[in-house]
């Protein structure tokens, strides 16, 4: 009997891994997001469908770990240095978009003929947004490290914190006893928590960690198995504790930040997340409820359009007041402008209690079906939409953007080479250029790069080559190469674009890693494309030739 339940379980992620397999080949051709396609799957595979798998908890299970160990990637991302620079804004845009979406989200419920508490609920579900689908889209964009990717990540782990508070109190009161009382009871016991947890992780981080890692460090396969089972182990300890997985895979990650093993684990720990996130992404595909979705749709559209607009509206005017610019607070509003899964499990949570009916739920998984897929296009496409909206967006801007400018240096004159991003190729490229006598200035949008870079002698200075005033005020006069190592098509065609408009007389080199963006810069009057991985492996081949 058992052998036989095996292999149906085995049958049906063999008939999952090869729908996933070939709607994903689909969506690679059409050129849509995998998430899109994974979601699909589950829709088609679960009961609002064909109703094909049965072993949910299997599927479940899965998905679970899968989401630990993205968290726990994302913590192991983070240092001290980045949390203590980054920690205020994160707060502030995390706090203010919180209250922004709850006021307003409960003035529109009250407005369509919701009850307070069906509007609360409503307002409340409004303000999470997905770190898992965040995270995997910032990471397959490579922008994950770059300074709008870390203010999201510092901001999505506010919320995640909201989640769980907001889960704990619809589990401890009931519509009748939700006095100040005992509000201010879970507060304290959640602040308690919560500073125990930083002792914790504070306790490890010092004494046992950096002394463990360096035994277990020996063998590459005993340090990958003893991260996975740190990452579970903590997000067992989170729900355990009273907060969630993602926050205990990420605390696991982060107590892991600080050593010297980080960059090994997280390489061997990729492609395992990946495999595993498929499965959540077909979980929340299959746990969708589409019941009664005909009834709320005009509620669902203008609830949807309110997320889609009014949280990346904020999180620009938070961030334009603390000092940032408009490109950087543009890409990280667009991580807000979606509802997370936690919010249709809070909404359930909050059903299966009395409190709302299942409309209520109808409503905001029709929210979510339509935010998660529309804001996965505008975040994947997010340069091309700041192009054409990048006028309009400079009242989210102050005069001056002190928070990005102050690793700025003054022009430098007799500039030859102007290379715009200094990470890992382009880096290296602007210093080889500066060692060989070239009077070569690096430019980045990243602070944090720009500091690392001025511990070199290589003049820098912060800019946004996607900023059409900061090129007008560059001295172009003597530059005869601007070089952009920034692999994005639509950044490089506008520069391109932005060069020709203050009649640039030299040549641009840009970067492409495809052989179709490649062709769109040369069509666009770029003299140079640069192919890391092309010219890397031609020279490669050259001196084992030799």
């Amino acid at each position: 009997m058992n052998e036989a339940i095996s292999m149906t379980v085995y049958y049906e992620f063999s008939l999952l891994l090869l729908i996933s397999a070939a709607l994903g080949t689909v969506a690679v051709k059409l050129r849509q997001p995998l998430i899109v396609a994974f979601i699909l799957v589950g829709i088609l595979a679960g009961p609002a469908v064909f109703d094909w798998v049965s072993a949910e908890k299997e599927i479940h299970l899965l998905a679970e770990i899968g989401v630990t160990m993205l968290l726990f990637v994302v913590g192991l991302k983070l240092d001290m240095h980045l949390v203590r620079n980054l920690g205020p804004v994160a707060l502030a845009t995390g706090l203010g978009q919180l209250v922004f979406t709850i006021i307003f989200g409960y003035l529109i419920g009250i407005g369509l003929g919701m009850d307070w508490v069906h509007a609360l609920y409503v307002a409340i579900a409004l303000t999470f947004s997905s770190t898992i689908i965040i995270v995997k889209l910032l990471s397959d964009k490579r922008e994950i490290d770059s300074l709008h990717g870390r203010i999201a990540m510092g901001f999505l782990i506010v919320q995640d914190v909201a989640v769980v508070i907001a889960m704990m109190v619809v589990g401890s009161l009931s519509v009748a006893d939700m006095d100040a009382g005992g509000a201010g009871a879970l507060l304290v016991t959640v602040v308690s928590k919560l500073i125990a947890a930083g002792v914790f992780v504070a306790v490890m981080m010092n004494f046992v960690l950096p002394r463990l890692m360096e035994l277990l460090a020996r063998s590459q396969e005993l340090l990958l198995i003893f991260a996975i089972a740190w990452g579970t182990s903590m997000a067992t300890l989170g729900e355990v504790a009273g907060f969630s997985k993602e926050v205990g895979g990420f605390l696991a990650g982060f107590s892991l930040a600080s050593t010297q093993y980080r960059e090994a684990i997280s390489s061997r720990l990729g492609s395992i997340r990946d495999f595993l996130l498929l499965f959540f992404f077909v979980n929340l595909g299959s746990q969708l409820e589409f019941g009664a979705l005909g009834e709320e749709l005009i509620a669902a559209l203008i609830f949807a359009v309110f997320v889609l607009i009014g949280n990346p509206v904020i999180v620009m005017a938070i961030m334009g007041f603390m000092g940032y610019r408009r490109r950087t607070g543009f890409l990280a509003g667009l991580t807000v402008a979606q509802i997370s899964e936690f919010s249709i499990i809070f909404v359930a949570m909050g059903m299966s209690m009395g409190h709302i009916h299942d409309n209520t739920l109808g409503l905001i998984t029709l929210v979510g079906l339509v935010t998660i897929t529309i804001s996965t296009y505008m975040i994947l496409n997010s340069e091309f939409l700041y192009q054409h909206l990048s006028p309009w967006l400079g009242i989210f801007e102050r005069a001056n953007t002190y928070r990005e400018t102050d690793a700025t240096d003054d022009e430098v004159p007799g500039t030859e080479i102007i290379v715009f991003g200094l990470g890992r190729y382009g880096g290296r490229l602007a210093e080889q250029l500066h060692q060989r006598g070239l009077r070569v200035l690096g430019i980045d949008f990243d602070p944090e790069v720009v500091r690392a870079a001025r511990q070199t002698s290589m003049p820098v200075k912060f800019g946004d080559m996607g900023n059409s005033d900061f090129i007008d005020h560059l001295d172009f006069d003597e530059v005869r190469w601007v070089v952009s190592a920034v692999p994005e098509l639509e950044a490089n065609l506008h520069l391109a674009q932005a060069l020709r408009q203050v009649r640039f007389r030299g040549n641009l080199a840009a970067t492409a890693h495809t052989e179709r963006d490649a062709l769109k810069l040369k069509e666009a009057g770029v003299q140079r494309v640069l192919r890391p991985y092309l010219d890397a492996a031609d020279f490669a081949a050259e001196c084992i030739a030799e």
